[in-house]
């Protein structure tokens, strides 16, 4: 099930920016972070695609949501300006962020390409 963050939350499962200067995932298998607005429409198209593979990957990868209006801080240290914006976050790698409402068959692929997970069939 995909998990909503809030800043607390994204310290202790994400990254606690207030105590580490470097980059230190904190996770314990790979994620993925929608930054999304309840306002934008293309995060409304990418939701349920996001509830599918939180399903299809679940114990391989994490799905989290961050709410931009809620989280503005969270939003602004990723440098988010366009919604939806995906953060795909490996174990042992720096992140990648991507922009824009991707198709499901697109996360399939990033998730092998990034994450070295093999495609899940629904």
């Amino acid at each position: 099930m995909v998990e909503h963050l809030t800043k607390d939350e994204f310290k202790k499962k994400v990254f606690n920016f207030e105590t580490n200067k470097e980059w230190n995932y904190e996770g314990s298998i790979p994620c993925v972070i929608d930054f999304y607005a309840d306002w934008c429409a293309p995060c409304k198209m990418v939701a349920p695609v996001m509830e599918e593979l939180a399903k299809e990957y679940e114990g391989k990868l994490n799905i989290y949501k961050v709410n931009t209006e809620s989280e503005q801080e969270l939003a602004s240290m990723f440098g988010i300006r366009s919604i939806p914006s995906i953060l795909f976050v490996p174990m042992d790698e720096k992140p990648q962020m991507a922009a824009g409402a991707l198709p499901k068959k697109a996360f399939k692929k990033a998730f092998n390409d990034i994450f070295k997970i093999p495609e899940v069939t629904s």
